[in-house]
């Protein structure tokens, strides 16, 4: 087949290109230019440069050397433009909004797939593939492709992909979904390849800091949107006792305990956060636990939306063990998840998925966490 490879300057897809060139297949390397590193947001408290991660220049650099070595042809796609309407902007205003965002969903599905695919088609290629740690089935019983988790649950990456559509699971290849993170580095080692020692990327691409609200309070300052950032405000417990003050919504996370402030006889977690009312909203472990929420914008991808109740492992966050639950479909792809047992920290603006309780191996579908009034 002829295939386009999205190429991201790791080790992972280099890995993932090296396998399909031995296969035979005809290559096409694409990797795409996502943020703008001269704008000098990405400084530390001093201004300097913070050392850039993954779809830095670096990478496109790194990228190129690998599609060199396998003797492929090689493009980058500047989709900055696009990186900044449809992942950037979301995720300082999920923060704003009192929320916990998950911006790599969003950039997964709705960007680089959606450009790949538009590349792909261009040039006449058959599948699009990445290094992400998933795999893709056809099932010809019920004409649908099926998504499931890599063999290497640790770095399973189908978390990020329940936003695929069929059509897109159609033309998707996942050369790692099979192998270990350890095969892959060896891959890479065999085929001489510039990446195989690289470091991997553990933060969002353009936070490389892991600075969340310093990154929005240097964006909205770029931007000349000072007026936005929040202010500071009052930090109650449930009964609404004033117990100390915050500095500020996007400074904190449902689950946080950290970074308070506060002297108490039991350690405090963030349990909620009221945006209209500027609050931060604390209580004990106990009262982090809940038994159900409501989810938005769900795909189903195991099947079309179901009339019935259906009995799920759902995922809460990435690291979170996929617990039994029951989802109820609602109306304009919503739906009501109900924990068998409370969870802690569900928190709006994550992803949720739903695997399926035989194997927990295959994605059922997901969508975006809310607060349950919002259903």
């Amino acid at each position: 087949m002829k295939i386009a490879v999205a190429m991201s300057g790791g080790v992972d897809s280099s890995a993932a290109a090296a396998i399909l060139k031995e296969q035979g297949h005809e290559l096409v390397g694409f990797t795409m230019q996502l943020w703008n590193q001269r704008r000098n947001i990405n400084v530390d408290e001093n201004g300097d440069p913070l050392p850039s991660r993954c779809c830095s220049l670096d990478d496109v650099y790194d990228a190129r050397r690998v599609a060199e070595t396998l003797g492929m042809p090689f493009y980058v796609l500047n989709l900055e433009k696009d990186f900044e309407r449809d992942v950037v902007n979301p995720f300082v205003q999920s923060y704003l909004d009192g929320e916990t965002p998950i911006p790599c969903v969003a950039c997964n599905s709705r960007l680089k797939f959606n450009s790949l695919d538009r590349m792909a088609l261009s040039l006449g290629c058959d599948k699009v593939a990445t290094g992400h740690y998933a795999r893709v089935e056809f099932d010809e019983k019920t004409n649908r492709y099926r998504l499931f988790r890599g063999k290497n649950h640790w770095k399973d990456q189908s978390y990020f992909l329940w936003e695929l559509t069929q059509d897109q699971l159609s033309r998707s290849l996942f050369p790692l979904g099979e192998m270990l993170k350890s095969e892959v580095r060896e891959v890479a080692r065999e085929n001489n390849l510039y990446t195989a020692e690289k470091a991997e990327s553990q933060e969002i691409c353009f936070v490389p800091d892991g600075n969340y609200s310093g990154f929005i309070d240097r964006y909205l300052e770029h931007e000349n949107r000072e007026a936005e950032i929040p202010d500071k405000g009052e930090i109650v417990n449930q009964q609404g006792k004033v117990l100390g003050e915050h500095t500020g919504i996007h400074r904190y996370t449902i689950g946080q305990r950290r970074g308070l402030g506060i002297a108490h006889e039991k350690p405090l977690y963030v349990v909620k956060i009221e945006r209209l009312k500027n609050q931060i909203i604390v209580g004990e472990k106990e009262e982090l636990g809940s038994l159900e929420f409501i989810a938005k914008g769900v795909n189903w991808v195991k099947f079309d939306e179901p009339n019935e109740p259906v009995r799920a492992l759902v995922k809460v966050r990435y690291r979170h063990e996929p617990a039994p639950a029951t989802i109820h479909a609602l109306p304009d792809a919503h739906a009501r998840i109900v924990f068998d047992e409370p969870q802690d920290a569900i928190t709006p603006g994550q992803a949720t998925v739903f695997y399926d309780t035989e194997t927990g191996e295959e994605v059922v579908g997901g969508g975006w966490i809310i607060r349950k009034d919002e259903g």
